[in-house]
């Protein structure tokens, strides 16, 4: 061991210290360089705004690359996970006016069902929006969000 500290300090290497290996001295810990995760854990990407979403094309757009982008970086969620949820979008879009927002309560509640069974946490912005425009339960949001979602599912394939 002593040997070991000699031959680092004539390579002009720190030291080891512990089990660890120089762990300390590649930037942070397992988390990141910050150290962010358990504690002040960064809240990711910012929420989707609904009122933007339906009066601007090209933020819908935008948002549909990033949330494509996020789900390539951080899950393994399939393309036919994808294509479910977005069926179900459709089909609550086609719902009587009178039971639209039930059917996006339920989508909602099977939205986050999938994000939490299959670890699709790149979703959790999807799942925020769709809680917005159920809460607004304006039909042009409801179209929004379906557009959103195809917007997504084409640049998934």
């Amino acid at each position: 061991m002593a040997e070991e500290q000699q031959q680092q300090a004539r390579e002009g290497r720190p030291p080891r210290e512990g089990r660890g290996g120089d762990r300390e001295n590649r930037g942070g810990d397992r988390w990141g360089k910050r150290g962010d995760r358990p504690g002040g854990r960064p809240e990711g990407p910012p929420e989707i705004d609904l009122d933007r979403l339906i009066a601007d094309s090209l933020y819908l757009d935008n948002q549909a690359h990033a949330v494509v982008s996020r789900m390539r970086d951080m899950d393994s969620g399939t393309k036919s996970q994808l294509r479910r949820l977005y069926n179900a979008v459709r089909r609550a879009c086609r719902a009587p006016e009178s039971d639209r927002q039930h059917e996006f309560v339920m989508l909602r509640a099977r939205l986050a069902y999938t994000i939490a069974r299959h670890s699709l946490r790149s979703l959790d912005q999807l799942e925020k929006l769709l809680l917005q425009v159920t809460r607004k339960n304006d039909a042009r949001g409801y179209e929004r969000f379906k557009d959103l979602f195809e917007a997504i599912i084409a640049y998934n394939e």
